[in-house]
């Protein structure tokens, strides 16, 4: 039963990124994503998301005093950014469509080689280095579930956009039915992923990632859109990318129900962000 628990959720998850994002690509051009990530401090945005972050998430677990396993979950969340929900918060966020789009796409394949470093490096903070990491495995995976829906979006708009245009209402409609039935049920086959986190932890994953948010928004650049972008990938990181460190490297251990419950505790941070921004027009620190 657990076993078809897993399956279902990645399906239905698998599915609606891959509808989502490609919907992203069908509303975009490739010089649009081209020039905002020429535009964007790329190094500044590396800097702080894989090395500034999990410094700040080393620092709050050990205050906190969180257990092995819990602190483990938070090291590995931090070192997987942009989480690939980022474009679609970004969309309902009014944020910078193709910057969201053109990052998210290019930061898998950052992840797949800075992740498992930085996590070894940080998680010495707790007197394990014990990573594993699966790199074809995981290049295939976040390449298929996320830079390669992007790019199909993209090529189709730039080759066939009257097919683009008459694609983009049923993909997103579709895609976004199975987003919310994903989001119901991992709530609620995970929900005691979370609330077994205990306060402790539910406060230092939330410290972190409005640390994290801040951090993104202040590295922007002056535009207000594009500061959105960069705080949503700031504090919103790669459950999956996580969670598959977490089951190779842990396996038998509460680190990968950690990342899911932490996980959980991130997507709401970042949705009360979303419907801030959206609804007040808020864009200041």
């Amino acid at each position: 039963m657990v076993i078809g628990f897993e399956a279902t959720i990645q399906i239905l998850t698998c599915s609606a990124l891959v509808g989502l994002l490609a919907a992203v690509g069908l509303r975009l051009t490739y010089r649009e994503v081209k020039e905002a990530l020429l535009q964007c401090r790329f190094l500044l945005i590396l800097l702080v998301n894989f090395f500034v972050i999990p410094l700040v998430t080393v620092v709050v677990a050990t205050c906190f005093g969180l257990k092995r396993d819990l602190a483990i979950a938070m090291v590995l969340l931090a070192a997987a950014p942009f989480a690939p929900v980022v474009p679609v918060f970004a969309r309902m966020a009014n944020a910078e469509l193709a910057l969201a789009a053109g990052l998210t796409a290019v930061f898998p394949l950052v992840c797949v080689v800075l992740t498992p470093v930085v996590a070894q490096i940080s998680l010495r903070a707790f007197e394990t280095d014990h990573v594993h990491f699966d790199m074809l495995a995981s290049v295939a995976i976040l390449l298929a579930t996320i830079s390669l829906p992007l790019i199909a979006g993209l090529l189709i708009q730039h080759r066939a956009p009257g097919l683009g245009q008459r694609l983009l209402r049923p993909v997103e409609t579709i895609s976004g039915a199975l987003g919310a039935v994903s989001l119901a049920f991992v709530t609620a086959t995970r929900f005691r992923s979370t609330t077994d986190l205990g306060w402790r932890a539910w406060l230092a994953m939330a410290l972190v990632s409005e640390i994290s948010l801040l951090l993104g928004w202040n590295i922007g650049g002056p535009g207000r859109g594009a500061r959105r972008v960069i705080a949503l990938g700031s504090s919103n990181r790669n459950i999956a990318l996580a969670l598959l460190v977490a089951i190779q490297s842990f396996p038998g251990t509460d680190a990968a129900p950690a990342v899911v419950g932490n996980g959980l505790l991130l997507i709401a941070l970042g949705l009360l962000h979303v419907a801030w921004w959206r609804f007040t027009g808020a864009g200041g620190r």
